[in-house]
C-alpha cells in the first residue's frame, strides 16, 4: 500500500492548500436544521420553494445582494444540477435570491444528480446553466463540454469535510486510518467483516452505504484512500444518490459504515456518530469540524465548486446570480451556520469574482 500512499499524499497536499488560503474564523459554528437532506427531498429535479434565507453576515457581503445592484427587473430561469454535496448550499442562495425582496420573478430549478451525473448528463451537453461539484471537472467532462459548444467557468465556493460515519450504538471505533478505510472499502478488500480490518473489533459483517460512482464525493473518496491509480471502490455495498438514505442505512445498523459531505453529518449528529481520520498529512486522528477543515489539519477536507456555463452568463439573470453565489461564498452565517461548510475567504472570493467577471464580459460583449 505504500504506492497509494504516496499518490494519496499529493493530492492532500492541493486539497489543504485549496481549503486553507485565508478561511474566516469559524468561532461556535452551528448547523442548519434544515441543511441535510435538501437533495434527497427534491431530488426530482422541481424547484425549491422561496424562501427568506435568513441571516446577516460577518465581516463581508450583505446577505440581500448589494453586489448585485447592477441587475435590477430580473426575470428568467436557471436550471442547475449537480453534486449533493453542495446542493444544500445551492438551495439556500436559490431561496434568498429567488425573494420577495431580491428576484421574486426568476425561477431556479435544482437538481441533485451527483458531480459527474451532472457534468455528463446535463451541463456539458448544454441543458443546464450551472453545474456545482464536490471535485474539479474532469478532462474527459471538459472534452464533452467543449464538443457541445459549452464552456465552464470554475468558481470555488465553500470547503467541505468529507465525513466517515457509523451507527451511534458502535462502542469499539471512534477513529480510522487511511490504511483501515482503504481495507473496508477497496475492490481488492477481502474484508467482509470489522474483525477483518482489525482483530480487536467484533466478528460481524460489514454493512456498507455509500456514493454512487456519478458522484463527486465517490471520486474524491476514490483518489484520497484508495487512491487515482488504485484498485478501485468495491462494488458490493449499498450505493444511492440520496444522502438521507445513507443516513438511515446507518442508523439502521449497529454494524454499518457510511460517507458524505460535512452538512449532512451536522444534520443528523443525533442519528450517526463521525469518526476521526488519521491519515494523508495529519498527524494523529482529526475529528470532521469546520475548525479542522479551515485549518487543512482533517485529511478529507475538499474545496466545493459551482461551475457556471460562459454562454448562459450573457443572460443577465445568470450573471446576477452567479456573482450572488460569489458574494455569499464569504457569508459564515449562511455557509457556516445554516449550511455546514467553511467559507471562502475575501482574498478566495475575490478572486473567483475576478474570474467571473471577465467570464461575464466575455459572453455579453
Amino acid at each position: 500500500m505504500a504506492d497509494n500512499s504516496s499518490k494519496r499524499l499529493s493530492r492532500r497536499k492541493f486539497i489543504a492548500a485549496s481549503g486553507t488560503a485565508g478561511a474566516l474564523a469559524l468561532a461556535g459554528c452551528t448547523s442548519n436544521p434544515n441543511a441535510g437532506g435538501g437533495d434527497d427531498e427534491r431530488s426530482d429535479g422541481d424547484s425549491t420553494d422561496g424562501g427568506d434565507g435568513g441571516g446577516s453576515t460577518e465581516g463581508g457581503n450583505s446577505s440581500t445582494g448589494d453586489g448585485n445592484s447592477e441587475y435590477q427587473n430580473l426575470s428568467g430561469e436557471i436550471n442547475v444540477a449537480g453534486s449533493s454535496t453542495v446542493y444544500p448550499l445551492a438551495q439556500a442562495l436559490q431561496e434568498q435570491f429567488t425573494s420577495e425582496e431580491m428576484h421574486p420573478d426568476v425561477n431556479i430549478t435544482l437538481q441533485s444528480t451527483g458531480s459527474g451525473g451532472g457534468f455528463q448528463n446535463y451541463f456539458c451537453v448544454g441543458d443546464t446553466d450551472f453545474n456545482n461539484a464536490s471535485r474539479p471537472i474532469k478532462e474527459e467532462e471538459q472534452a464533452l463540454c467543449q464538443d457541445n459548444g459549452v464552456n465552464p467557468v470554475e468558481l470555488k465556493v465553500a470547503t467541505d469535510a468529507l465525513t466517515v460515519v457509523v451507527n451511534n450504538e458502535n462502542d469499539f471505533v471512534d477513529e480510522i486510518t487511511f490504511e483501515q478505510l482503504y481495507q473496508i472499502w477497496s475492490a481488492d478488500s477481502d474484508a467482509s467483516t470489522w474483525s477483518d480490518v482489525n482483530s480487536e473489533w467484533p466478528d460481524e459483517k460489514l454493512q456498507l452505504f455509500g456514493p454512487t460512482e456519478a458522484s463527486g464525493t465517490y471520486d474524491y473518496f476514490l483518489e484520497t484512500v484508495i487512491g487515482e491509480e488504485g484498485p478501485g471502490m468495491r462494488t458490493d455495498y449499498q450505493a444511492t444518490e440520496n444522502d438521507r438514505t445513507i443516513v438511515q442505512g446507518v442508523q439502521g445498523s449497529q454494524y454499518a459504515m457510511g460517507f458524505f459531505g460535512f452538512a449532512y453529518y451536522s444534520n443528523n449528529t443525533d442519528a450517526v456518530k463521525a469518526l476521526s481520520v488519521e491519515g494523508g498529512d495529519s498527524d494523529g486522528a482529526v475529528a470532521p469540524k469546520l475548525e479542522t477543515a479551515k485549518s487543512g489539519a482533517y485529511p478529507l477536507a475538499r474545496p466545493l465548486f459551482t461551475y457556471p456555463a460562459r454562454e448562459s452568463l450573457a443572460e443577465e439573470h445568470v450573471a446576477a446570480f452567479a456573482k450572488f453565489f460569489v458574494e455569499q461564498s464569504t457569508n459564515e452565517d449562511i455557509v457556516a451556520n445554516q449550511v455546514g461548510y467553511v467559507p471562502n475567504s475575501q482574498e478566495e472570493a475575490d478572486e473567483m469574482m475576478s474570474t467571473l467577471e471577465s467570464a461575464i464580459q466575455e459572453a455579453q460583449g
